[in-house]
C-alpha cells in the first residue's frame, strides 16, 4: 500500500509538472568553463563583436557569486530610440538600472543581462540586421557562460519594446517570453511570428508618440499564437491615475499572455497616482520570474 501510494504520489508530481510547464534546464556550452571573454567588468566597460561588417557593442552583467556550473537566465535589456546600452546599465536617462529587474531577482534564481548599443541610437533592424546582431551577442555569451537556453527574455521601452517584439518574431521558441513596454509592431518589424512566445504588453492610453493601438496590435499577434481567448482587456479611464493588468484566458499554459495598461504618456517608469514607485519594474519580473 505504501509503494502504491508514493507510486502515485510520483505520477501527480509528474502530472503537475507538466502542466505547470516545468521543463529541464538546457545548459548552453559554456557551463563547466571558466570565462574567456566576460568577467564582472563586462557590466561597465562594453565589450564588442563584429555583424555585418559592422563593429557593435554590447554590456553583460554577471549575477553575484557566478556559478559556471548553474544554467542562468539570458535577460536582454533593449534601450529607446535616441537612448544608448550604458544609460539602461546605470539607470540615467529616465531607466532604472538594467530595467530594476536586478534588483528584484534573487540569488536562487539569478540571471545574465545583456545591454547592447543599437545603431543610431535605435533598432531600425534594416534587413534583418539587429537580430542577426543579437543572435550573434547571445551565442557570444552562452558559448562562454553558463546559460539555461530555454530562459532566454528580453524586455525594453518604445524602439528597445519594438526590437524585443521583434525578437519574438524571428526566434520564437528560442525566446522563452518578453516584455514589452509602450512598442509598436512596424519600427523593427516583425519576421515570421508564427510560433508561441510568452508575452507581457504593458501601454500608456494617452501615449502621444507611439499610440496604444499599436501596442494592442502587438499583444493579439501572441494573444492568437498562444492560443488565448481573444477579448477586450478593460483599461483605464483618462485621468484616473491608475493602471489595469489582465492575464488572458485560454492561452496555452505555458505560453502566456498579459495585458498591462495605464493611465499616462510615453514613459518607460509608469506610476498609479500618488505611488513612490514604478509597477513596470515589479512586474515584469513578475511574469518572467515564473518560467523556471
Amino acid at each position: 500500500m505504501t509503494r502504491c501510494f508514493s507510486q502515485l504520489l510520483s505520477a501527480t508530481a509528474l502530472i503537475v509538472a507538466a502542466v505547470s510547464g516545468v521543463t529541464a534546464a538546457k545548459p548552453s556550452s559554456g557551463c563547466g568553463n571558466a570565462p574567456k571573454l566576460i568577467t564582472s567588468a563586462a557590466a561597465t566597460t562594453p565589450l564588442t563583436l563584429t555583424s555585418n561588417g559592422k563593429t557593435r557593442q554590447y554590456y553583460v552583467k554577471l549575477p553575484e557569486n557566478y556559478d559556471n556550473s548553474h544554467p542562468y537566465r539570458l535577460i536582454f535589456t533593449l534601450h529607446a530610440l535616441g537612448g544608448n546600452a550604458q544609460q539602461v546599465t546605470v539607470g540615467t536617462g529616465g531607466y532604472l538600472p538594467w530595467y530594476g529587474i536586478p534588483t528584484l531577482a534573487n540569488d536562487t534564481l539569478g540571471a545574465v543581462y545583456i545591454s547592447p548599443n543599437g545603431l543610431n541610437n535605435g533598432w531600425a533592424n534594416q534587413g534583418g540586421e539587429d537580430v542577426a546582431f543579437l543572435k550573434t551577442v547571445m551565442e557570444t555569451v552562452e558559448s562562454d557562460l553558463c546559460i539555461d537556453q530555454n530562459l532566454r527574455f528580453s524586455t525594453g521601452f518604445s524602439y528597445g519594446a519594438a526590437m524585443s517584439f521583434s525578437l519574438a518574431c524571428s526566434l520564437g521558441k528560442q525566446i522563452r517570453a518578453v516584455a514589452v513596454l509602450s512598442g509598436n509592431p512596424t519600427i523593427s518589424g516583425c519576421s515570421g511570428g508564427t510560433e508561441p512566445v510568452a508575452y507581457y504588453g504593458q501601454h500608456g492610453v494617452k501615449d502621444s508618440v507611439l499610440p496604444i493601438a499599436g501596442g494592442r496590435e502587438m499583444r493579439d499577434r501572441f494573444v492568437k499564437n498562444n492560443g488565448c481567448t481573444s477579448q477586450s482587456p478593460p483599461e483605464p479611464a483618462s485621468g484616473s491615475g491608475k493602471h489595469i493588468k489582465t492575464a488572458y484566458s485560454g492561452c496555452n499554459p505555458d505560453y502566456p499572455v498579459v495585458w498591462n495598461a495605464f493611465d499616462g504618456d510615453h514613459t518607460p517608469q509608469p506610476k498609479d497616482q500618488g505611488a513612490a514607485n514604478t509597477f513596470s519594474a515589479v512586474d515584469t519580473w513578475e511574469f518572467f520570474s515564473q518560467f523556471k
